[in-house]
C-alpha cells in the first residue's frame, strides 16, 4: 500500500464525521523514577557550586583558589577543531566534532595552573537530568590518574592558559551538549555558569576506526559525507533521466533541524549514538504517515495545499520549514524526496549515505516474489483482477554501518528506505537491511530484508484466467524487476551501476542458489515449468519528446520451422511513476503471420492527441503491453515497454564576477512549446554555497511565449558548485535546468 488512497466510497453519502481524539501522552508515574530522557534539549539547572558539607549561610571564601576566567571553544572554521574534523562547511558558530578524534579547548584560569595542587574537570552534559551511567554526563579529566569514559589530556601550558585535548568515546550520544569547567575546592566544586556559546556538536566519524560508520575510502568519504550536491535518477532502465539536488547538510538551521527530528520522535538519548537505531528511526520520521514526522507523501497530482513534489531543488527549505514549524509536517514528497532528504539527514549527522534508484522496482500486495498479471481467455490483460505494481523507478538510501547485530560479513552498506509503502514493527518505516545480506538471500536477518529482496529479486508472473476463474501461468519473465540500481559515481556526475551489489547475474548458479536460500526463509516463488514458445514479441526502445506523435515499434520473430497466425492485443496506458495505470490512450488488435525463421516488425502510431491531455493530468509515463495468443498451439506471449516523455528544459545561465561577496546574475529562460496556455506557473531557482532559493510566480504563459528571469546574488564562499532551477504548473512539471558554476576566493 502506499500513500495513494483510493476510497470505495466515492459517490455514497459520506458517513458521519467521528471527532479526531489524539491520545494524551501517558505519564511514566508508576512505571519509571523520572521520565525517559527524549530530548537533546540541555537542563539548564546545572548548580554552579556544589559544597561537599553542611556549610553557613552564604559561600566561603574561594579567591585563593583556581578560577575560571575564560573558555575559548578555538571553533572558527579556519582553526585547527574543524579542520580536523571536516566540519568547517557548517554554516554554524558552535564547535561540531567528531567521535573518536581528538577536539582541543583552552581554558584562561585567573592564575598558572598547578597540576599537583589544582584540579578541575571539563564537564559535557546533554538532555534533561543528565547522569553518569547513562552518558548524559560526561566529566573529562586532565590527567590519566583519573578516568572516564573520554579522555583527557594537558596539551600546552603557558601563563594562564591550559590547552586541553580531549577525545570522546566512539560510542558516545551524537547531539549537541552543553559544556561546564568544574574545579574542586576543599568546600565544594565550583562551575562555570551556564554559557550557550560553549555549546559543542558532537557527530558521527567515518574518518576513525573505532566508530561504528568508519569508512575506510577517502573519495567515498568526500562524496557520501561531504558532498552537497547529487544526482538522482527516475525515468526508465534504457532511458535514464537525471535531476540534481542540493542536499545542503551544511546550510545554517540544517544540524539543529536533524536533532529536532529525534527530539520529535521521541527517540530516547541513549540510542542516539548507535547508527543502527538512528537511521531506523529516520526512516519512520522522514514521512508522516504516523509519526507527524517530515514530510506529507502525495501521488494524486493534486497540490493545492502544498508543494509539487516535483517543483522542491533541494532538502534545505524542507528541513527548515520543519523545524521551524515545531514539527508541522511539509507537503509534499514522492520518493525521491524522501530518499533525497533522508540522505541530506545522515550525511548531516555524519553517517555516509547515497541516493539509489531501483528500476522497476516491484511492489506486490502479496508477500510474495511474484508480480501476478492476469490475462483473460483470449490473452487481453485483465486489469480489473491485476493488483500488483511495478514502480517504474523507486529511490531508496544507501548507508555505511557495521552490524554487530549480524554475523560477520554483513556490515557495510545498508538499505534504509522512508517512503511509506509497509509497515514494520507497527510503523512506515524500513530498514536498515544489509545490502550483502540482500544478495546472498539471507532474509532473515533484521530489518525488512524480505521487502527489500522482493523489490529486486521478483518475477513478472503473467497467468491466463478461464471462464470458470481458475488460473494457469502461462509466462515467467525473471529478468524485468530490478533491471538496474544505480546511484552516482564518485566525486563526479556520472552513473554508477550497482545491481551487481544486489543481486548475482540473471540465470547464473550464485543466483540459483539464492534464490533457493530465500524460498527456505519463506520467500515464495512460481515454480511453474513452462515450454519454450515458437514466437516472441519485443516492443523497441525510442526516445519521445512531449507532444509529438509517434511511431511504436514491435519486433516479432517465428522460432519455429512452421508459419503461424498471432493474434495480438496492443494496450497503451498512461501510468503513474508507480506503475499504478491511470487511463488508456491506445488499443488495438492486429493480426501478424508469420513464416518459418521470419522476422518481422510492425508499427503502431500513436498520435498526440491521443495521450496528450491524460498524460498531462498526471505527469506519468506510457507503459505499453502487448499479449497473444498463436492460433496454432495456444501458445500466450507478452511484452512491455515503458515509454519515457521527454519534458522541455529550462536554460539556465550565470553573469558576474566569480569571486566570494562580488555581485553576481542567474538567468532562467524557458519558451512554451505547446498549443496551449500555461497558468499559475512556479519557478524556484537556488545555488548551493552561493544563493538561497528564490521563488517567482507568471499567472500565464501563452502558448510559443517565452519568460526571462534574473536574479543577482553574492557567492558565499568558494568552490565548484550549481545552480539549479525547476518549473512547476498543474499542466507541467518536472520541468528542470542547471549550469556549473565556479567561484573563486
Amino acid at each position: 500500500m502506499t500513500d495513494q488512497e483510493t476510497p470505495d466510497t466515492v459517490g455514497m453519502p459520506a458517513p458521519p464525521t467521528v471527532p479526531t481524539v489524539r491520545p494524551k501522552r501517558v505519564s511514566h508515574r508508576g512505571r519509571h523514577v523520572a521520565p525517559l530522557a527524549s530530548s537533546n534539549k540541555i537542563d539548564e539547572e546545572v548548580p554552579e557550586f556544589e559544597p561537599f558539607m553542611l556549610l553557613p549561610k552564604g559561600l566561603p571564601p574561594l579567591m585563593e583558589y583556581l578560577d575560571v576566567w575564560d573558555v575559548d571553544m578555538i571553533k572558527q572554521p579556519h582553526e585547527v577543531n574543524k579542520q580536523k574534523h571536516h566540519t568547517n562547511l557548517y554554516s554554524n558558530d558552535y564547535l561540531i566534532v567528531r567521535r573518536a578524534q581528538e577536539f582541543q579547548i583552552k581554558i584562561t584560569f585567573n592564575r598558572a595552573y598547578k597540576p599537583v595542587e589544582d584540579k578541575f574537570a571539563v564537564e559535557f552534559v546533554i538532555g534533561a537530568s543528565p547522569q553518569y551511567s547513562k552518558g548524559t554526563y560526561i566529566p573529562v579529566f586532565p590527567s590519566k590518574e583519573r578516568k572516564s569514559i573520554w579522555r583527557g589530556q594537558v596539551l600546552e601550558t603557558s601563563d594562564n592558559v591550559v590547552t586541553i585535548g580531549i577525545i570522546t568515546a566512539p560510542d558516545c550520544i551524537v547531539g549537541k551538549y552543553g559544556l561546564y569547567i568544574a574545579v574542586v575546592t576543599p568546600y565544594g566544586i565550583r562551575r562555570t555558569r551556564r554559557d550557550p556559546k560553549l555549546d559543542v556538536y558532537i557527530l558521527f566519524n567515518p574518518w576513525s576506526p573505532a566508530d561504528a560508520v568508519f569508512l575506510d575510502d577517502e573519495e567515498e568519504r568526500e562524496e557520501c559525507v561531504l558532498n552537497e550536491l547529487g544526482v538522482i535518477y527516475h525515468g526508465a532502465y534504457d532511458d535514464v533521466a537525471e535531476r540534481s539536488w542540493n542536499y545542503g547538510q551544511f546550510e545554517f538551521g540544517i544540524l539543529d533541524a536533524c536533532l529536532f527530528i529525534m527530539d520529535k520522535g521521541d527517540m530516547p538519548l541513549t540510542n542516539r549514538g548507535d547508527p543502527v537505531k538512528v537511521s531506523r528511526k529516520a526512516s519512520a520520521m522522514v514521512n508522516s504517515r504516523d509519526d507527524e514526522g517530515v514530510l506529507v507523501g502525495n501521488w494524486s497530482g493534486d497540490y493545492m495545499y502544498g508543494v509539487p513534489p516535483t517543483s522542491w531543488t533541494g532538502s534545505v527549505e524542507i528541513l527548515r520549514d520543519y523545524s521551524g514549524s515545531q514539527g508541522m509536517p511539509v507537503g509534499y514528497a514522492q520518493c525521491w524526496v524522501y530518499a533525497a532528504v533522508f540522505n541530506t539527514f545522515l550525511r548531516c549527522l555524519g553517517i555516509p549515505s547515497r541516493v539509489v534508484t531501483n528500476f522497476f522496482s516491484a511492489h506486490d500486495n502479496d508477500g510474495n516474489l511474484k508480480m501476478d498479471i492476469i490475462l483473460d481467455d483470449k490473452g487481453r490483460v485483465d486489469r480489473s483482477r491485476t493488483r500488483d505494481s511495478i514502480w517504474n523507478y523507486h529511490c531508496w538510501n544507501e548507508c555505511f554501518m557495521a552490524r554487530p547485530d549480524l554475523p560477520d560479513g554483513f556490515g557495510g552498506w545498508q538499505v534504509v528506505d522512508a517512503t511509506p509503502q509497509e509497515t514494520s514493527d507497527g510503523m512506515y518505516r524500513c530498514g536498515p537491511a544489509s545490502v550483502a545480506a540482500i544478495k546472498n538471500g539471507q532474509v532473515c536477518y533484521p530489518f525488512d530484508a524480505p521487502f527489500v529482496f522482493a523489490e529486486v529479486n521478483s518475477d513478472v508472473v503473467f497467468y491466463s484466467r478461464s471462464m470458470e476463474g481458475t488460473l494457469q501461468p502461462v509466462k515467467v519473465n525473471t529478468k524485468h524487476v530490478g533491471r538496474m540500481v544505480l546511484t552516482k559515481a564518485v566525486l563526479h556526475d556520472g552513473r554508477r551501476d550497482i545491481t551487481d551489489h544486489y543481486k548475482f547475474p540473471e540465470g547464473s548458479a550464485e543466483e540459483r542458489l539464492v534464490l533457493e536460500k530465500a524460498e527456505e526463509l519463506g520467500c515464495q516463488r512460481e515454480k511453474a515449468s513452462l515450454r519454450p514458445v515458437d514466437i516472441d514479441v519485443e516492443i523497441l526502445a525510442q526516445e519521445v519528446q512531449l507532444g509529438e506523435t509517434f511511431d511504436l515499434e514491435l519486433q516479432f520473430t517465428n522460432h519455429s520451422a512452421q508459419q503461424h497466425v498471432v493474434d495480438i492485443y496492443i494496450s497503451g496506458t498512461v501510468v503513474y511513476y508507480t506503475g499504478v495505470p491511470s487511463a488508456e490512450v491506445v488499443f488495438q488488435t492486429p493480426t501478424v503471420k508469420l513464416d518459418p525463421k521470419q522476422s518481422k516488425k510492425e508499427k503502431l502510431v500513436v498520435r498526440s492527441e491521443a495521450y496528450l491531455k491524460k498524460l498531462l493530468e498526471v505527469q506519468g509515463n506510457l507503459h505499453f503491453i502487448a499479449t497473444g495468443k498463436v492460433k496454432k498451439t495456444g501458445q500466450i506471449i507478452t511484452a512491455m515497454r515503458l515509454v519515457t516523455v521527454h519534458n522541455p528544459r529550462l536554460t539556465v545561465k550565470v553573469a558576474g564576477s566569480p569571486r566570494v561577496d562580488e555581485e553576481m546574475y542567474v538567468t532562467v529562460e524557458f519558451t512554451n512549446p505547446f498549443m496551449f496556455s500555461l497558468e499559475n506557473v512556479y519557478v524556484r531557482v537556488e545555488g548551493p554555497g552561493i544563493m538561497s532559493i528564490q521563488t517567482k510566480q507568471y499567472r500565464i504563459i501563452g502558448p510559443g511565449s517565452s519568460i526571462t528571469w534574473t536574479e543577482n546574488f553574492s557567492p558565499r564562499r568558494a568552490g565548484s558548485t550549481k545552480m539549479m532551477a525547476s518549473l512547476d504548473c498543474a499542466a507541467l512539471r518536472q520541468v528542470y535546468g542547471e549550469t556549473e558554476v565556479t567561484i573563486q576566493e
